[in-house]
């Protein structure tokens, strides 16, 4: 159990081998250093003393390689010890350490990922297309099967689903950069047939593949479907592709969007940019909308995630005022609550429970997704199995009413959510242009009908919802290349959460606020509670909620080295930098000693990376 220092006059050195809790002061800020302005403005510093924080001590870093972060430690020169150096770009001050140019190489596609479908699209000649893959669909099941003999990805995956259920993969865009022991992983794990464990504290996914038992990571998986898209790109296009955006949910956390890189570096895609899809979609909308300004709303509710973002058009440049979302809200959660309903009507109705049976569970789920999709445009389907259990068929009447009911709290969270992105932005609802529909799942008439009744008018039909998201990441693409055609669009994209460390009493202290423009820097100025404390480990953390546990934990790592003093003496500045992809690096200072400590996830991912790619197959 921790104990806590009081910091009393004859407090004692504390044992090295003893965690303990600090707490951490913000200090003044010296307003003369280099570079404070610049934090100051941004509001990364408190210019008086601020309130009482803290992070955990201990000298054990055993805990970290869990977290996969790779550690570094190196002095600063004096002469940078004072601030960071900083470039001031605008409104945001940008590492200077993360100038890097880019040489980008033609083709460069853009990948709307999604949880059940995926889509591509590249500049093509005078304009940007939807790529067609192999069998001539505009899309793409996010699916993957492993036979005897072979691996099947897209349609061909999906079509073996129910006579191959245990090494049929999909939904992976829901397990990609989490942890298995994540609650809500936890729960979804009913709903899928195939085998989700944990090895060398990893989640991975079991599946036979040609006979033979194998783990695989999410990115793997994922890689698996970009490849395929890649691949339809290069036939498409007649050309290499080595280059791509990727769309990511706007609420995705840094080791998720992480995660998509790494997949495309499997798939043998650099990935130039990754950007939330709620952007993406708005980038697509602009396009339509030259020099004529306006604030829309893109409410984007596809197969797995949620997401709404405010975003102010004008003369081509999209600038997003707020973001909100929710990563378990999307048309597989309204498949599974139809499926839990049909289970228990079939358990009633026979006695027989059929929630373990992986193939009947399997032709139960391809029949619902059909009769979501029937709802759309009837009041009500009929679902007839002839043999959905031994001799036991199973008919059922599904009405559009039903489906209402089942998943009603859902769809209301969706509105709740667009209320918040409007408080966020401090504006009216009256003060939103065009309301813009982005996923399949906005095909369901309660969807449109809620937002109707909200907004006070019909939302915009202009653009094909399924195709929006990949059609904007497209151009996105061919803006990193400097096409001419597309040399006036510009995008400014927001962090969608909270960004701090813990402080005493599990209380979140935040150092990056949520609807950050990005790229930024921010960082405060923290000092020790206990005396003599010589090292802390920092927790970093995501969220809104104001104690730790409640938000995410998204790594912690050591400073040791700080030279024993009274507690309130040492200063420990603490950096946090979101790069324009959303992911971000912390580094902290002890400007005792100069001594510096960052975490990054990426490099320590980078031999796994490079063994799969050797290992990779067609």
């Amino acid at each position: 159990m921790p104990t806590r220092a009081h910091g009393d006059e004859s407090a004692r050195e504390p044992d090295p081998t003893q965690s303990l809790r600090l707490a951490f002061h913000e200090l003044p800020m010296d307003v003369n250093a280099p570079g404070a302005s610049a934090l100051h403005a941004k509001g990364g510093l408190s210019a008086t003393t601020g309130p009482t924080s803290s992070v955990l001590l201990s000298p054990d870093s055993s805990a970290l390689a869990q977290e996969g972060f790779e550690m570094r430690s190196q002095p600063v020169p004096a002469s940078e010890t004072t601030a960071p150096a900083m470039v001031v770009a605008g409104p945001e001050a940008v590492p200077a350490d993360d100038e890097i140019e880019l040489k980008i190489i033609p083709p460069v596609i853009g990948i709307d990922l999604g949880t059940t479908y995926s889509c591509a699209s590249a500049k093509r000649g005078e304009r940007v297309e939807i790529i067609p893959n192999a069998q001539g669909q505009r899309s793409t099941p996010s699916w993957v099967s492993f036979t005897a003999d072979e691996r099947l990805v897209g349609d061909s995956a999906k079509n073996a689903y129910q006579s191959n259920p245990q090494n049929t993969v999909f939904d992976v865009k829901r397990l990609i950069g989490r942890d298995f022991d994540d609650p809500e992983l936890q729960k979804d794990l009913k709903y899928w047939p195939f085998k989700v464990v944990q090895e060398d504290g990893k989640l991975k996914i079991q599946v036979q593949d040609c006979g033979v038992v194998r783990n695989f990571t999410p990115e793997e998986i994922a890689a698996m479907v970009l490849r395929k898209m890649k691949r339809d790109a290069e036939s498409f296009l007649g050309q290499q592709v080595v280059q791509a955006v990727i769309t990511v949910p706007a609420h995705f956390n840094d080791a998720q969007r992480q995660a998509t890189k790494d997949a495309g570096a499997i798939a043998g895609l650099q990935v130039i940019r990754i950007i939330n899809e709620p952007t993406a979609a708005a980038i697509a909308y602009s396009l339509n909308k030259r020099g004529e300004p306006s604030r829309v709303l893109v409410y984007r509710l596809g197969g797995g995630t949620f997401d709404v973002s405010l975003i102010s058009i004008k003369d081509g440049d999209s600038k997003v005022l707020a973001t909100a979302g929710d990563t378990k809200i999307g048309g597989e959660d309204f498949d599974n609550r139809v499926l839990d309903y049909l289970v228990k009507q079939h358990r009633s109705r026979t006695g027989i429970d059929v929630s373990s049976n992986l193939r009947t569970l399997g032709k139960l789920r391809s029949e619902v997704e059909k009769a979501k999709r029937t709802l759309s445009s009837q009041q009500s389907t009929n679902i007839d199995i002839e043999a959905l259990e031994g001799e036991h068929g199973f008919s059922e009447t599904l009405t559009r009413a039903k489906f209402e009911e089942l998943n009603m709290d859902l769809f209301r969270r969706t509105m709740l959510l667009t209320e918040q992105v409007l408080i966020d932005a401090k504006l009216r609802k009256e003060d939103v242009g065009d309301i813009i529909m982005v996923g399949g799942s906005t095909h369901i008439p309660k969807v449109q009908q809620l937002l109707k009744n909200y907004f006070g008018k019909e939302p915009s039909t202009i653009m094909n919802p399924e195709e929006a998201a990949a059609f904007g990441t497209g151009v996105q693409g061919a803006i990193l290349a400097g096409d001419d055609d597309y040399s006036t669009l510009a995008v400014l994209d927001v962090n969608s959460l909270t960004l701090g460390v813990e402080v005493v009493g599990d209380v979140m202290s935040p150092i990056i606020p949520r609807n950050t423009p990005i790229p930024t820097c921010m960082s405060k100025i923290y000092t020790t509670f206990a005396d003599w404390q010589t090292s802390v480990v920092i927790r970093v953390f995501e969220g809104e909620e104001p104690l730790t546990r409640y938000n995410h934990l998204l790594g912690m790592f050591p400073l040791s080295g700080i030279p024993p003093a009274r507690r309130g003496v040492p200063k420990i500045d603490v950096t946090f930098r979101l790069d324009v992809n959303g992911i971000m690096k912390v580094t902290a200072v002890d400007k005792g000693t100069s001594m510096l400590k960052s975490i990054n996830r990426g490099n320590s991912k980078s031999i796994t990376i490079s063994n799969v790619l050797k290992h990779a197959r067609s």
